[in-house]
């Protein structure tokens, strides 16, 4: 299985939406934060991933967001369009739409209502890599999910099926990171999406850091690979702890609500998070103000 080689900082953009509780998706905010993401230097984009309130969106905002984002991209960077529903027919429709919208690769989070055991997890997977000849992305994040993939299972499916090729751990314990180094002799690409952990992660191994954090600090994000990749570990620290508070704060408050309100305090208006999410309160916005001028 060939696809694009997706390393370094892939980007994570929110979903602009209109103004008002109605408001739908607001392509020309989406199509100017992907070009700043692009033109930045990230290295590759991933829309409508937990950042994009993926989970929030009906079928057709879902299909204009990634239609939309797709087209911004044109191909400049690789695209990875997130996927993630609580049926597996859903997840197959998605995953083929993107595919042929022009995805690079897919990246497929399992979501569950009722607790789903290995078989299932197995199957999920296994017929939604199967509807698309594209690259898959394996992505744990059990705090959103509900589901929690084990290095394990995730280096079995691997294994298993041709077009699954890399891994997104984001369960915040770099030890899974080591463990699915040491399973695979460091044959795997896997990703960090833990903020607070992309340090760490590179240290681990990490092929790349998956983050929203470009969206507001694209020249530290991106600073900071680069110390990693010369092996600077000095210039890396100092860079890292440096925009720590940041990725902190956009975390712990919340990152389609942070981002959102970093990004009007930049001067884009990507409106505000889908109720039942709420917009960032006034000394929240005050302090990621605070936090946003420190690292500028």
């Amino acid at each position: 299985m060939t696809g694009p080689a997706l390393e370094g900082i892939i980007a994570y953009p929110v979903t602009p939406f209109a103004p008002g509780e109605a408001g739908g998706v607001d392509t020309a905010a989406l199509t100017a934060l992907v070009d700043r993401l692009v033109d930045a230097g990230c290295h590759a984009v991933a829309p409508l991933g937990s950042t994009g309130e993926s989970a929030y969106l009906d079928d057709e905002e879902w299909y204009t967001t990634a239609e939309a984002a797709l087209a911004a991209i044109a191909g400049r960077v690789p695209a990875v369009v997130g996927v993630a529903d609580l049926t597996t027919r859903n997840a197959v429709r998605r995953a083929r739409f993107a595919e042929r919208a022009g995805a690079d690769a897919v990246m497929v989070l399992p979501q569950s209502y009722w607790r789903l055991d290995e078989r299932e997890v197995v199957r999920h997977f296994t017929e939604v890599a199967d509807a698309v000849s594209v690259p898959v992305m394996i992505y744990n994040n059990p705090a959103t999910s509900g589901v929690d993939l084990s290095p394990e299972l995730m280096v079995s499916l691997v294994g298993r099926v041709e077009n699954i090729t890399m891994v997104k751990e984001s369960s915040g314990d770099v030890r899974r990171m080591h463990r699915l180094a040491q399973l695979t002799d460091g044959e795997l690409p896997f990703f960090n999406g833990s903020n607070p952990l992309a340090l760490e992660a590179f240290a681990a191994g990490a092929a790349g850091w998956c983050t929203a954090a470009p969206c507001l600090i694209p020249g530290p994000v991106l600073e900071l690979h680069r110390a990693v990749r010369a092996g600077d570990l000095d210039t890396a620290r100092e860079v890292f702890y440096r925009q720590l508070p940041v990725l902190e704060f956009i975390l712990g408050g919340g990152l389609p609500t942070t981002v959102k309100a970093g990004l009007a305090l930049l001067g884009l208006d990507a409106g505000a998070p889908r109720p039942p999410l709420l917009p960032l309160d006034e000394p929240g916005t005050a302090r990621l103000a605070e936090l946003l001028a420190a690292i500028a």
